[in-house]
């Protein structure tokens, strides 16, 4: 009985430094997707690289604001492998990671915003994420899911990758090309992490 008693205590202490970890963090690490040869899914003149880039210095703009530290993984237009990416994200303790994208079909009808998570404490963050950028943008909701994307798979915090519209659908790329629309993106990412820490 004392051996059972043993064994629980330690998996309630366990849970309960693993909703610590969660909740109190105070650095966000973002990840600009793609970046130099990568552009990622394109239209025209519309490169996804770009459209990362802008939304992660909004983004880190806001969380600034709201107290938090940030760490940007690109500043500018050059490429950063995957490994990379996770190898640099892993330097931060007490954080967040947050992957920010643009998506692409051949179906062009396609719309909306989705967040992808990996592993199940990252499925909280994932939620409130969504749940925010949906209330600025009024984008249509494609859900949050559970995914294998490298970058969240491999991560060792709490890791999201976030589908901020289609640069292949009409509406949203017009939407995408407009500062107003990327600003909304960034501000629905930093209150669902607010939300997150506050709530976990």
């Amino acid at each position: 009985m004392k051996n059972l008693f043993f064994v629980l205590s330690l998996i309630l202490s366990w849970l309960s430094c693993t909703s610590v970890q969660a909740r109190y963090f105070n650095t966000v690490v973002i990840d600009p997707g793609h970046g130099g040869h990568d552009k990622g899914c394109q239209w025209g003149r519309v490169y996804e690289k770009h459209l990362c880039l802008d939304t992660s210095i909004r983004l880190e703009s806001n969380l600034r604001k709201k107290g938090y530290k940030t760490a940007v993984l690109r500043r500018s237009d050059y490429f950063i492998s995957l490994p990379q990416r996770v190898s640099m994200a892993s330097r931060y303790r007490n954080a967040i990671f947050v992957s920010v994208h643009y998506n692409f079909t051949w179906r062009q009808e396609a719309s909306g915003l989705e967040t992808f998570y990996h592993s199940a404490e990252s499925r909280s963050l994932a939620q409130y994420v969504q749940s925010s950028m949906l209330r600025k943008t009024r984008g249509d909701n494609r859900g949050v899911k559970q995914a294998r994307y490298y970058v969240i798979r491999n991560s060792k915090m709490p890791a999201i990758l976030v589908e901020c519209g289609f640069v292949s659908n009409t509406s949203e790329r017009n939407k995408m090309r407009r500062a107003w629309y990327r600003q909304a993106c960034a501000d629905g990412i930093a209150e669902g992490i607010a939300l997150y820490r506050q709530r976990g």
